[in-house]
């Protein structure tokens, strides 16, 4: 059969798009923005910032692009940060469970190992595994989340972003005077009766009613030059709820239960001419109950622990008037202690980030972008072994306004792991039509090294493949944004990928090894409207309705199959619909704030094998999220998560929770 050509695929970017379409539930990403015509000719995507702090990259960038603020985190009061992408950016998340165990994200069909994940800038992907525990950071102590969409990222310049990149943002700087403040929370689950393990029905377990609780504690203190800020949080999560198993049966779920605590410290010292110095650090700690099966209550016992340290310059005038500078250094350190009970598996890995971003601005319509990082791995694990890496590059990119209101960046930067230098291109425009229309257009390369799991992993059956191949492929995508004021804000975007010699583990003849054996096709069309609408009666504000529709389809090409063959990537639904209204006011005797969002999102079948076999129903979850501040020190909220009680699962024969109730209290005090 002959392999399908390229050609064919990339002819469907650029297709003529059709301006339809929503924005993803729950919370407002990416608010409706106002631009001046002045300002037009040094047109930047908008970027909320800090208290003026800028976290390392550039502010341009002509790809999709969705901010997640402060206070849009505060609203949605997910449980977690995987949570919080879901329900407040619209992602695709694959779950083995509720808090606290592995979890996937999921951009444009390439999952958390595809996906490039910064802290403050420095990346934080596991060079082991690729992955990045979602736990080891507190909602309280982010400020904002960027996430980028496609590959060959521009604003940050770094490497393995096949689907795109998510920034996590947790430095703000405090204003002069102290604050302090916490906040607890209680998280129960509906008791009842249950098909117990051992036989006979077991009688509802009142103590679910204080399942999981959650506390959070900070403290900041800030003058004119400096500010210091400290976060300590925990918690305790038994996860025990109940679910219904293949035959019907009423289960309890046991044996996953989990206790994690962590702390977050930051410092910032401004200088004359604007130049920071910015001091973090960060250690999570976790001892968690695993089952080794979704169905399972017997468990393993995993022990995390996470440390990061990071010391940034930023330097908006590096000693001439046209450079920019932004030097990073940071540490990673990720400690996982497995125990199944026979063979326990221990890994220990060191990850140092070198960062330097230049910036040239000779003129007022053009900007010359160059730099480099470098990392330094060291890896010390029971299944892998014991393994240094290093792996760097250095780009170079220009932004150009070759007439007022139209970008172009073209970007080029070589990545090596001290054996080859691979070039990554990428071409981007965005051309502001007027001042409701933005249209955007992007080519780029995506690329990915083999993780040192794939390379060298030995345990039983598994074997690594020291001879595996890059994964590589091309993408582009073509967005249109419509901006009326702060009343309406719609974004749509189609987008395709290719990918070849992407790294599946198969059965060998009875011994798993991974290969070079994925070659797929991607396309999509994401729509997201939000619209504020005119109407606030008495003390209620105009409601924010946010609609969203996600289409994204993919062909697996492996082997002998073709498009013919219509297999989909696993655990990539075709659709996702999205709708959430926010309903705001202040209370008419002291005008204090409060809200309730009101939010639902629809899955359709997903597929959790290659050859399309194995069904996973469709599921649709309908959350309600309460907020209403007491006074000047303290707020109440609330929370129904999957109010309907839908049984499903998220990742194949793992089950997910039904109806769960959060009710908590915040506080603040301060100057």
């Amino acid at each position: 059969m002959t392999k399908p050509g390229k050609l064919p695929v990339m002819a469907l970017f650029l297709a003529v798009l059709i301006p339809w379409g929503n924005v993803f539930p729950q919370g407002r990403v990416g608010h409706p923005h106002e631009y001046d015509d002045d300002d037009l000719w040094d047109y930047e995507l908008p970027l909320m910032e800090g208290e003026g702090i800028t976290i390392v990259g550039s502010k341009s960038t002509t790809q999709q692009m969705e901010i997640i603020d402060r206070e849009t985190i505060e609203k949605t009061h997910a449980p977690d940060l995987p949570s919080l992408l879901e329900e407040a950016a619209g992602l695709g998340i694959t779950r083995y469970g509720p808090y606290g165990n592995r979890t996937d994200v999921n951009i444009r069909g390439f999952n958390t190992k595809r996906t490039a994940v910064l802290i403050d800038g420095i990346p934080v992907n596991s060079a082991a595994s690729g992955e990045f525990d979602f736990n080891s950071i507190d909602l309280a102590s982010i400020e904002r989340i960027e996430i980028i969409h496609g590959g060959s990222d521009t604003k940050y310049n770094v490497s393995g972003a096949l689907g795109g990149v998510i920034n996590i943002v947790t430095v703000k700087k405090q204003k002069p005077g102290w604050i302090f403040g916490g906040g607890l929370s209680n998280t129960s689950y509906l008791p009842g009766e249950y098909n117990s393990p051992q036989g006979g029905v077991g009688s509802p377990q009142w103590q679910d009613l204080g399942d999981a609780q959650n506390v959070n504690i900070f403290g900041a203190y800030g003058r004119e030059n400096n500010s210091f800020r400290a976060q300590i949080f925990a918690n305790r999560a038994g996860n025990h709820f109940l679910y219904q198993d293949y035959f019907g049966y009423a289960r309890r779920k046991e044996g996953n239960e989990i206790i994690d605590a962590g702390t977050s410290l930051s410092f910032i010292q401004e200088f004359p001419d604007l130049i920071k110095l910015i001091v973090t650090g960060a250690f999570y700690w976790g001892d968690k109950n695993i089952p080794v099966s979704g169905y399972s209550t017997v468990y393993a016992e995993q022990r995390d622990m996470v440390s990061r340290e990071t010391i940034m310059l930023d330097m908006p005038r590096a000693f001439h008037d046209d450079f920019s500078m932004e030097l990073s250094l940071g540490h990673n350190w990720q400690k996982i202690d497995y125990d199944p009970g026979n063979i326990p598996s221990r890994h220990d890995e060191h990850d140092l980030s070198l960062i330097n971003r230049w910036g040239w601005h000779p003129t007022t319509g053009f900007t010359l972008r160059f730099g480099g990082d470098y990392n330094f791995i060291s890896l010390d694990s029971t299944d892998t072994g014991i393994h240094n890496g290093h792996r760097g590059g250095l780009y170079i990119s220009t932004e150009y306004f070759p007439v007022k209101k139209l970008l172009l960046i073209a970007s080029i930067k070589g990545i090596s792991n001290g054996r080859e230098i691979v070039p990554i291109p990428k071409f981007g425009l965005s051309w502001t039509l007027n001042d409701y229309f933005i249209l955007k257009n992007n080519y780029f390369r995506s690329f990915k090294f083999p993780d040192f799991n794939d390379l060298y992993w030995k345990q039983g059956d598994f074997t690594g493949n020291p001879d595996l191949k890059n994964e590589d492929g091309w993408g582009a995508d073509l967005g249109l944004e419509i901006l009326h004021k702060d009343s309406f804000n719609l974004n749509s975007t189609i987008y395709g990928a290719w990918t070849e010699d992407s790294i599946h583990w198969s059965n060998i003849s009875g011994s798993w090894r991974p290969e070079n054996s994925g070659i797929a096709a991607f396309t999509g069309w994401d729509n997201r409207l939000s619209v504020s609408i005119p109407f606030s009666p008495g003390p209620l504000e105009k409601p924010i309705l946010d609609l969203s529709w996600l289409y994204q389809t993919s062909w697996l090409l492996s082997g002998d199959l073709s498009f013919k063959d219509n297999l989909r990537i696993p655990y990539m639904p075709l659709h996702i619909f999205g709708a959430s209204l926010e309903l705001s006011w202040k209370t008419t005797s002291n005008k204090l704030p409060g809200s309730l969002l009101v939010s639902g999102r629809y899955e359709s079948v997903r597929y959790a094998d290659t050859r399309n076999i194995t069904k996973l129903d469709p599921v649709f979850l309908l959350n309600f999220t309460y907020n209403q501040k007491l006074n000047k020190n303290f707020a109440v909220f609330g929370k129904i998560r999957n109010a309907l009680n839908a049984q499903y699962v998220s990742f194949a024969d793992y089950p997910m929770p039904g109806i769960s109730m959060t009710l908590g209290i915040n506080m603040v005090f301060g100057e």
